[in-house]
């Protein structure tokens, strides 16, 4: 059974464009008809120049928090060497969700269409980041499972609306309570994900979850960080926004306004600063072999208080060392947590053998989080291979058909030629493809093309010989082009079979091996028109089918070989394929030339090369999904 866990990858979602101070409070509102005298006040202590908001310049909702959350968690998953579908824990934390039932795990699941998985909702506030992360690391790390999505996400603006104030009476004469107004220029949206794996991840650093420790003291102290009104809620803690005779009264009494007993906040750095030194004395770490303290905090302030407590306890923190992101991305709140560590983590900055100290205070009732990471792996990070193995083009030019210079054989080039250009689009957008050109492939991946790979060839010659038997006497030289074709292909099966074995895959998997539901659909669909008399508007499948052959086998061929350290003949069919299918394209040059189009035939074999991208688009998103 596994011990341990580890960060595999990281996700982000920062909602629209980053809000500057001058424009944060148009984009909030104005309460009244002044511009609020305590803005600037709190900007200067916090420190913080940007941050981002789901809500427009009307404050009309552009993204919901479960929208933010899924948006990251997909980052984070498209990132790695994953698939949503290959997620069988969701754990998702949060302040305030969309709805105040069903639990907010449920709906960030509900967006990302995930398959039936076991899914935790973690309600807090900025340290439920890291429960949620805990509650993914026991679960990975007991062996239960192989990976876990922990992902936290914050809509704080919602609550910070001039509307909402206005409709209790706050304006020029009655200004909104200082300790509520505050927490209008301290908090932004957006939302962060964690991809939780048994190993390392074997491209790039993972990060190794040495440990996680939570301290909470609500036993000790009020609540600091609330929404509700302070005199009930220090009055009578037990009672909330629910009991008012409505929720206008609750509304109106300002039992669902945020608040920050500022005044405690002090309190907060101290326990918070203790609890390091506790860890210390616990033998949990030594500080001297921590390289980065990555630190979440509300404002600039407080990181100058914490510093000077850390050097009175006779740990003096290195400016260098310190990572946050609160000057350029605001105080996200749980979301905090993980978009530090995503901007480290793609940084490249991290090195192997380096250890993280991650410090995440909760001022709600006071609870601390401390999670210590050691980056794990060489090589590049995620964002630099990306941009190293992405730097030559994509996309290809169209397979070129040769033409008579037929105004009808052209047309028909021309049409082919927007055909292909969108699917490459879609196909560089495929997990595996897209894991490919990014340096992230693994050997799995490449022994599950193979294994798909398999099942459409055997079929190809299938479709190709049904489709030569259906040609009628006056169209014998296509004919004769077809069966050709079909001969060649009839038992490239079996170089498949090789390459598959030669990787470590086992022969009789792959000869017993069915094809996935995008196969399925796309050889039912081939073969039915392959059943018609005169078949030609298959040549819009040839085109699509050959022609990866002829423009992609051998860049997918290099990629895969490099990627994988393959010697040439563990990826001879589509080295092989990349020149074979010059000979292909000959004979479908041939059967472009023989006279046969008219104007509805160059409509049908455009619709049939548009429906065969698709599905073969459809097959590869497909692996494994039999």
């Amino acid at each position: 059974m596994a011990s341990t866990a580890f960060i595999t990858s990281v996700g982000k979602c920062y909602p629209g464009e980053p809000v500057s101070n001058d424009e944060m409070e148009s984009r909030l509102g104005q309460v009244g008809s002044r511009p609020s005298r305590l803005r600037e006040r709190v900007l200067k202590q916090n420190g913080i120049q940007h941050r981002h908001y789901a809500i427009d310049e009307n404050q009309q909702t552009v993204m919901s928090n479960a929208q933010m959350a899924a948006e990251a968690a997909r980052d984070a998953v498209l990132r790695c060497c994953l698939e949503l579908k290959d997620i069988p824990l969701l754990v998702a934390a949060t302040s305030q969700a969309d709805l105040p039932l069903p639990g907010f795990a449920s709906m960030v699941q509900g967006e990302l269409e995930l398959p039936v998985c076991e899914i935790a909702t973690l309600h807090g506030i900025c340290a439920s980041s890291v429960t949620a992360l805990r509650h993914a690391q026991l679960a990975v790390g007991s062996g239960q499972f192989k990976h876990a999505l922990s992902v936290a996400s914050e809509f704080p603006s919602r609550l910070l609306k001039a509307s909402r104030f206005e409709a209790q009476g706050f304006g020029d004469e009655k200004r909104i309570p200082f300790e509520t107004e505050f927490l209008r220029w301290m908090l932004s949206d957006g939302a962060g994900a964690f991809v939780v794996s048994d190993s390392p991840s074997e491209n790039g650093i993972s990060l190794e979850i040495e440990n996680i420790v939570l301290k909470s003291y609500a036993g000790q102290f009020p609540p600091c960080m609330f929404v509700g009104n302070k005199d009930e809620v220090l009055a009578h803690p037990t009672s909330g926004w629910l009991d008012h005779g409505s929720f206008e009264a609750a509304s109106a009494a300002g039992a669902i306004n945020l608040h920050q007993s500022t005044n405690l906040l002090e309190d907060v750095v101290r326990i918070c600063v203790n609890g390091v030194f506790e860890l210390v004395e616990d033998g949990v770490f030594d500080p001297n072999e921590i390289d980065w303290w990555v630190s979440h905090y509300s404002s600039h302030l407080f990181r100058e208080q914490a510093c000077e407590l850390f050097a009175r306890g006779g740990i003096p923190l290195p400016e260098d060392r310190i990572f946050t992101n609160l000057y350029e991305r605001g105080n996200v709140g749980a979301a905090a947590f993980p978009l530090m560590i995503e901007e480290l983590f793609s940084s490249g900055r991290l090195k192997a053998g380096q250890r993280l100290l991650c410090i995440v205070p909760e001022s709600g009732r006071f609870l601390f989080g401390y999670v210590i990471l050691k980056v794990v792996g060489s090589g590049q990070t995620a964002e630099a291979r990306k941009r190293n193995a992405v730097g030559t083009a994509v996309t290809t030019e169209a397979p070129d058909i040769k033409t008579s210079g037929s105004p009808v054989e052209e047309r028909l080039v021309r049409q082919l030629s927007g055909v292909w250009s969108d699917f490459e689009n879609r196909l560089v957008q495929v997990p595996i493809i897209r894991r490919m050109y990014e340096g992230r492939m693994t050997m799995q991946d490449y022994q599950e093309l193979l294994f798909n790979l398999r099942q459409q060839v055997i079929d190809g010659s299938r479709w190709i010989s049904r489709a030569a038997s259906n040609l009628t006497s006056n169209n014998f030289p296509i004919r004769s082009a077809f069966i050709g074709h079909s001969s060649d292909e009839h038992r490239d099966f079996e170089m498949i079979e090789r390459d598959y074995v030669s990787i470590g895959g086992r022969l009789e998997d792959i000869q017993n091996g069915q094809k996935n539901i995008g196969s399925e659909a796309m050889s039912e669909f081939i073969l039915s028109r392959a059943s018609r008399e005169n078949p030609f508007d298959l040549i819009g499948a040839m085109f699509i089918i050959e022609g990866l052959g002829r423009r992609v086998a051998r860049k997918w061929a290099e990629r895969i070989r490099d990627q994988l350290h393959l010697e040439d003949r563990q990826v001879s069919f589509l080295m092989y394929h990349s020149e074979s299918d010059d000979i292909h394209f000959q004979r479908l040059d041939a059967a472009v030339q023989s006279g046969v189009l008219t104007d509805e035939l160059v409509e049908d074999t455009v619709k049939t090369a548009k429906v065969v991208a698709r599905l073969y688009v459809l097959q590869l998103e497909e692996l494994g999904n039999f």
